[in-house]
This record gives C-alpha cells, sequence and structure tokens, in this order.
C-alpha cells in the first residue's frame, strides 16, 4: 500500500491524471505534437544513455543473456495469447485481434521510465542492461502477429499492399528503437566520464520532462476513450485490464527461474504487462491496414497504459519483491 500511494501521488501520475482529466471533461489544453515528440526522444535518449553506463560497467554475463533470451520468447509468446484470448471472449475480427494482440507482446517505453521512478522510490537497485531489453521486445510481438494472421489465411485481404521491405524498414528502424539501442550503445561506449559532462541536461532535468511528456499522454488517453469507446466492447475493455497480470505473471515466472533481484524482476514484469503505442502502431499501418487504430490505439494508450500507471506499477514491484525473496 506505501508503494501504491507513493505511485499515485508522483507528480508523474498526477500530472498524467491531469491530463486524462482534461480530455475527458473536453478541455482545449493541447501540447504541440512537434514538441510532445521532441519530449519522448529526450527521455529514450536519457534511458538509453543511463542503460549504456550501467552495462559498462560490467561484463555481459551468462544471467544477462538468458533475461534478454527471456525477453525475447516473451514478445513472441504474448501475441499468441492475447490472440487466442480475444478470440474466445469479444468480437473483433481476426485482423483487429491480431493488431490488438502485437500491441500486448511489445512493449511500452513511457511505462518502462515511469516504473524505472517508481522501483527507485521503492528503495530496489537496478540494471542498465534492462534497457537493451526493452530495444529487443520492441520487434519480436510484430512478427509473431503478422504470424497469426499468414496462418489465418489472411495474406491477401490484411497485409495487400504493404511491401515487405518497407515494413521491415517500419519496424527495424522505427525512431524508438534507433534512439533505444544507439543512445545505449553511445552510453557503453562513453561511460560513467562521458555521462559526466552530459549529465546537467540528461539527468537532472529527466523527471519534470517526463511529468510533461505524461501530461500529453493523459491527453492522448482521454481522447481516445472519448471517441474510440463505442467500438469496445465490455469483453475487450476486460482483456485491457486482464491481459497485463496474465503478462506479468509469466514474467514473474521468467524472473524467478533467472533468479533475478527484485529491481531488475519488477521492470521485467512491467515490460511484459506493458502495451506499445509508438512502434506498434505505426507499423500495424503498413503491415494490417484493415485494422481499426480506434480499437487497438484507444484499447493499449486509454486502457492498458492508465491502469499500468496508476494500479499496475505498484504490484508489479510487490510482484517482484515476492518471488525474488
Amino acid at each position: 500500500m506505501d508503494i501504491a500511494f507513493a505511485t499515485l501521488l508522483s507528480p508523474m501520475v498526477l500530472f498524467f491524471l491531469l491530463g486524462l482529466c482534461a480530455a475527458l471533461l473536453k478541455s482545449q489544453m493541447s501540447i504541440p505534437e512537434a514538441f510532445a515528440k521532441g519530449l519522448a526522444i529526450y527521455l529514450m535518449m536519457s534511458i538509453g544513455l543511463k542503460g549504456g553506463v550501467e552495462m559498462s560497467k560490467n561484463a555481459l554475463g551468462q544471467d544477462v543473456v538468458l533475461v534478454m533470451l527471456s525477453g525475447i520468447a516473451l514478445s513472441f509468446l504474448l501475441p499468441i495469447i492475447a490472440f487466442a484470448l480475444l478470440r474466445a471472449t469479444s468480437r473483433l475480427e481476426r485482423t483487429d485481434a491480431a493488431a490488438v494482440a502485437a500491441h500486448y507482446g511489445s512493449i511500452s517505453i513511457v511505462t518502462f521510465v515511469a516504473a524505472g521512478q517508481a522501483v527507485e522510490a521503492a528503495g530496489l537497485v537496478t540494471s542498465g542492461y534492462l534497457v537493451a531489453v526493452a530495444a529487443m521486445m520492441e520487434v519480436p510481438a510484430i512478427i509473431s502477429a503478422l504470424m497469426i494472421v499468414y496462418r489465418r489465411g489472411q495474406k491477401d485481404s490484411a497485409i495487400a499492399g504493404a511491401e515487405r521491405g518497407e515494413l521491415a524498414q517500419e519496424v527495424l528502424l522505427n525512431a524508438s528503437v534507433v534512439v533505444l539501442i544507439g543512445s545505449l550503445v553511445i552510453g557503453w561506449l562513453t561511460g560513467a566520464h562521458g555521462m559526466e559532462r552530459i549529465a546537467p541536461f540528461f539527468v537532472e532535468p529527466f523527471q519534470g520532462v517526463l511529468c510533461l511528456f505524461l501530461l500529453d499522454m493523459g491527453l492522448s488517453a482521454g481522447r481516445g476513450l472519448r471517441n474510440g469507446w463505442r467500438l469496445l466492447g465490455p469483453a475487450t475493455i476486460g482483456f485491457g485490464l486482464y491481459m497485463p497480470l496474465i503478462s506479468a505473471c509469466l514474467a514473474a515466472g521468467l524472473a524467478l527461474l533467472n533468479r533475478m533481484p527484485a529491481g531488475d524482476a519488477a521492470l521485467l514484469i512491467t515490460l511484459a504487462a506493458s502495451s506499445s503505442y509508438i512502434a506498434v502502431p505505426a507499423a500495424m499501418r503498413l503491415a494490417l491496414p484493415k485494422a481499426k487504430p480506434a480499437i487497438y490505439l484507444t484499447l493499449s494508450l486509454g486502457i492498458t497504459f492508465p491502469f499500468n500507471l496508476i494500479i499496475g506499477l505498484p504490484l508489479y514491484i510487490w510482484l517482484a519483491e515476492l518471488v525474488t525473496r
């Protein structure tokens, strides 16, 4: 409960709630799109640099490689589970269900950033290599979802018009993947000495920039709920709430098998429980043009993201401490 109250009353969450309420009340508050994109790039650069610096302090051991492989396996497996649940419980068409499933196998870097702050506030220590795990979990879910569609015989109707080379470029060279991996490598190469030179820009203002970005995310989530809720039935909304818990439990089991410390386990659980709203939507526009963004974006950003930010983070930290005792 202490962690839950600390998370709920943190400035980051409160700014998100401010944006959410403002959008639901039809306020004219807005943040310029170009500025919001700049904030996102800043956050990913900062996270990547910090992770690279932490990785430079330690050798890449077998335990790290096992966690990375576990993250990739999760990203492949979760869309299959999500698709099966959606088809069994909701009335979504196969293409829409596959598009939604891809979001729940990939990750939300903003949720990951917020989790890092919550884990630090809880007094737990984390390792920088989880940033690399986050980058690796972006792509496999998209591949898994497309394999589902191909196997379901939807190749001609659902993926028509999407050139494979263009799709591969969109997925593998997506801005979030490039910035995360690039910053990670730069942080790893320059180490702590290099980070000291840019700390006044990338370390000290970090939480303030995160507040601004989450205010914008709150506005986006509120608008999505206001405009797209008619396409979401009770079963689909329920999926957006229970699927993160299923993913979290699977990740907790892997954390236990890999004997991860509590802080790293909490971040892996959060990555598994989060859902993408940056990389995957961009890929789905190319790969599954018939899938409805009003469904998969509203579900990911309007339902699961607020749930994770407000309720999920303290729950995932508690779960991580439970399995790593």
